[in-house]
């Protein structure tokens, strides 16, 4: 049987060595009952996978010995590195964004407050919230089998999101755009190699936020005549680009 690979942070990695507790302790020697000896995968957030053996269990830690390490490809290197742009959904909405954009091959998550979001992020609550986020994308690459984690980070409002942007294609899904479609866009020039898409909140975006995505370079665009859901947006748009540029 195949060594268990187990999704980690590089910061776990020190000397040679891997110690874990908490959840992948847990999981490692609680769950799947490994003990030492035992042969072992380490995937980190940078697309490095390290082999290893089990050298100790502790009561409440477990240790890897690292005996060599790769860089691999990311999960399709023939696609754009694509970020999702996603103002704040209410519920758990969140959770299904970030489970299915990673089994899709987004680079990575740029969350930010939208003025008509329900769900609001105070300023005590974004470590605690960003923790679980990473959690989240990390044991979706796990399940799927990606080599790298999609990072999620924050932005408090759309003035953030919008201005903190190097990507080379640069999309706002909007209802009100009437003449522009996602397909004009992605028919216009050759492959980028960088795409950032800007979702709205089940209300969708203000007309303020709007005008400051189009004054950084987001072209808005339309999904014709279907108004999806927040959540529904993200993964249709990754899925579209992916057959159009990937490998999909």
């Amino acid at each position: 049987m195949s060594a268990r690979r187990f999704m980690i942070n590089s910061r776990s990695v020190r000397d040679g060595y891997a110690s874990f507790d908490g959840d992948i302790y847990n999981h490692m020697v609680r769950v799947l009952r490994l003990g030492t000896g035992d042969s072992v995968q380490l995937a980190d957030e940078k697309g490095v996978v390290y082999y290893g053996t089990i050298n100790q269990v502790a009561k409440e830690w477990v240790a890897v010995k690292i005996t060599s390490s790769v860089l691999v490809n990311e999960i399709d290197s023939n696609s754009p590195h694509i970020t999702i742009c996603q103002a704040l959904p209410k519920g758990d909405k969140i959770d299904l964004i970030l489970q299915k954009g990673t089994e899709l091959g987004a680079h990575d998550f740029w969350l930010f407050g939208g003025r008509r979001s329900v769900a609001k992020i105070r300023d005590d609550q974004q470590d605690s919230k960003l923790e679980r986020w990473n959690r989240i994308t990390a044991e979706a690459a796990r399940q799927c089998g990606r080599p790298d984690i999609p990072q999620v980070t924050w932005r408090p409002s759309a003035v953030e999101a919008a201005s903190d942007t190097g990507h080379e294609l640069r999309l706002i899904l909007w209802e009100g755009e009437k003449d522009y479609s996602l397909k004009d866009a992605l028919s216009v020039g050759g492959k980028p190699s960088t795409v950032i898409v800007a979702i709205g909140p089940e209300g969708g975006f203000d007309p303020l936020e709007v005008r400051h995505f189009s004054q950084y370079g987001f072209q808005p665009v339309s999904l014709g005549t279907r108004i999806l859901r927040t959540e529904t947006a993200s993964i249709a748009i990754l899925a579209i680009i992916q057959y159009t540029w990937g490998e999909m």
